[in-house]
């Protein structure tokens, strides 16, 4: 990492640190002065298994779990699993081995919303005894007509014995879905629309993952997230800013019933240029066929972002540094890369990989040796060691590596001209083979026999260094060149004019999918050294001098399959503004 990089990221750290400590850790250290929650701290995770986990739930996660830790305190691990249309045992399992994955453990503090339902149903009931919630028949869009004018239900008014009796009649399945639901009586002209009356219960007759058949009742969010945040004992319920205007709500239903109440504390999503995090979106990118499910390479899934080959420490340490506010952050996504890039510069061995080879043939070179050279594995860490990379009459480089009539600063492969192959000796191009179409089939070149690397007498000063596979031993692989997954840094923010049936000029949302990059992902065949054939599922290399790559969970031991995680260097920003 450069010296100037490495200042930047330094102030970036310090600066969140700054302003994470004045927020949230603030909040923490005066309750524990002024003996609130007996300077005990216990947070949560509640995510909803109805998809798989994304780059904001990575920061919910590190929010929550790394205050914990700092304050002594736990953290559960809660599905919020009320509405059974959409949630399945599947997205708990992923979501679970997402958050290991990240480093982080909740031991046995493993929860389920659905755990609570016969508690959460028992406190409406005690609202509804009290004269605070009733039953109402009205449709979604009269509730909706109602709440904008201020008007109260013709059903508000209904005794707490019948609302009881048919808050029962719910819960036994006497109606159908939709039929009617479970309101509280708050304030039907309150400048929070949330407190209008605000819905907790409806009718769904469907089975659920965890309670199967139990119940065809299901609490909304509103209610079950500060209930269960209670039952839990939670001290800090941390979630992101857009719930800032349900905590009004949320303190309500914890004092209107006298239970014990937590303190709901909102802070900024995390938002990054070039990424949708809708798991709307995400679902329909999938039904779309434009990625190929929900740990596509490309999707900022946690599990998209593994399977790539991100390391789990370089997410952490984006989130981390990026800090947490109250302010809406907007992250260029060229900073969670530099993050994967400085995880897998001091961790990734160097390893020699040709992608669009060109054959090349050193003529004095003897035609059945096999050589086995030494090369430093990284030189970032020595304690990783060396390996032996076969060196053959016939090498694999890459296309771009040669030039017939170099510009005057080549300072690759071209006739006449010495270059130092990697961990090898410095080979002299002699000449060239073209088709009938100019394009170049073979490389001609001449080694000097005592300049092999570490032992070199030659005297020749080479003034480039090219990465080479071995034809003798080369690996055949697969490699998958991801990109941007848009093109746009903001896909799901544009808009369009158009003039509606009546003329009038109107403004709607541009698909999103009009932005999707063409380019996102283009897959090569080329070489490895042999050193590659026997490396596990997941495991990262730096491909010398074309970037990162990761072993593909589809690859054989008879078919390599690598995926690029990033590039060297950023050149996506260069390149957008050429266009």
């Amino acid at each position: 990492m450069s010296k100037k990089r490495q200042q930047e990221m330094n102030k970036m750290s310090n600066e969140s640190e700054k302003e994470s400590l004045n927020f949230i850790e603030h909040i923490v250290e005066k309750h524990n002065e002024s003996g609130r929650f007996n300077q005990k701290v216990l947070t949560r995770f509640p995510p909803e298994p109805n998809g798989f986990l994304h780059i904001g739930h990575a920061k919910a996660i590190c929010v929550s779990f790394d205050l914990a830790q700092k304050y002594g305190g736990q953290t559960n691990l809660r599905f919020d699993d009320t509405n059974p249309s959409t949630e399945k045992t599947d997205f708990v399992e992923a979501i679970k081995k997402d958050i290991q994955w990240l480093g982080f453990e909740w031991e046995d503090r493993l929860f389920f919303t659905s755990d609570y339902f016969q508690q959460l149903y028992d406190y409406a009931v005690q609202l509804i005894k009290a004269g605070k919630a009733y039953v109402d028949f009205s449709s979604p869009e009269t509730m909706d007509y109602e709440k904008r004018l201020g008007r109260e239900s013709r059903f508000r008014d209904s005794s707490p014995a019948l609302n009881e009796y048919l808050f029962e009649q719910m819960k036994t399945g006497r109606f159908p879905d939709g039929f009617c639901a479970l309101r509280l009586k708050i304030d039907m002209n309150a400048d929070n629309w949330l407190m209008r009356d605000p819905l907790i219960y409806r009718i769904k007759h469907e089975s659920h993952h965890n309670t199967g058949n139990d119940w065809c009742v299901y609490p909304m969010y509103d209610w079950a997230h500060g209930l269960s945040d209670s039952i839990e004992g939670i001290t800090h319920s941390l979630c992101s800013l857009e719930f800032e205007v349900h905590r009004e709500l949320y303190d309500w239903c914890l004092e209107e019933l006298g239970v014990y109440q937590p303190q709901q504390i909102e802070f900024s999503r995390l938002n990054m240029t070039y990424t949708i995090t809708s798991k709307r979106k995400l679902k329909d990118l999938i039904a779309s066929n434009i990625v190929e499910g929900w740990d596509d390479p490309r999707m900022p899934t946690i599990s998209g972002m593994r399977r790539r080959g991100y390391p789990a420490l370089a997410i952490k340490n984006f989130i981390r540094r990026a800090g947490v506010s109250k302010r809406d952050q907007y992250i260029d996504l060229s900073s969670l890369e530099n993050c994967v890039r400085d995880a897998l510069n001091q961790s990734a061995a160097r390893v020699m990989a040709v992608l669009n080879p060109l054959k090349l043939i050193i003529s004095n070179y003897p035609e059945d040796k096999v050589e086995q050279l030494s090369v430093i594995n990284n030189p970032e860490d020595e304690s990783m060691g060396a390996r032996n990379v076969p060196f053959s009459r016939e090498l694999y480089i890459e296309q771009e590596d040669f030039a017939i009539e170099p510009h005057k600063k080549w300072r690759r492969l071209a006739p006449g001209r010495d270059v130092r192959f990697k961990g090898a000796y410095i080979l002299h191009c002699t000449g060239f083979k073209a088709n009938d179409e100019g394009e170049v089939e073979e490389v001609y070149c001449t080694y000097y026999e005592n300049s092999k690397s570490g032992q070199d007498e030659s005297g020749i000063k080479a003034k480039g260094t090219l990465h080479w596979v071995s034809i003798a031993q080369a690996i055949p692989a697969e490699v998958r060149i991801y990109d941007r997954l848009f093109t746009d840094p903001s896909p799901d923010s544009h808009k369009e004019s158009y003039r509606d049936e009546n003329d009038k000029k109107r403004k709607r949302a541009v698909d999103y999918k009009t932005f999707i990059n063409p380019d996102s992902l283009k897959v090569v065949n080329g070489y490895t050294e042999p050193s590659l054939v026997a490396e596990k599922i997941g495991q990262q290399f730096q491909f010398m001098r074309l970037g990162y790559f990761s072993v593909d969970k589809d690859s054989l031991p008879e078919h390599r399959v690598f995926n690029r995680v990033v590039a060297l260097k950023d050149s996506w920003s260069k390149i957008q503004n050429r266009r």
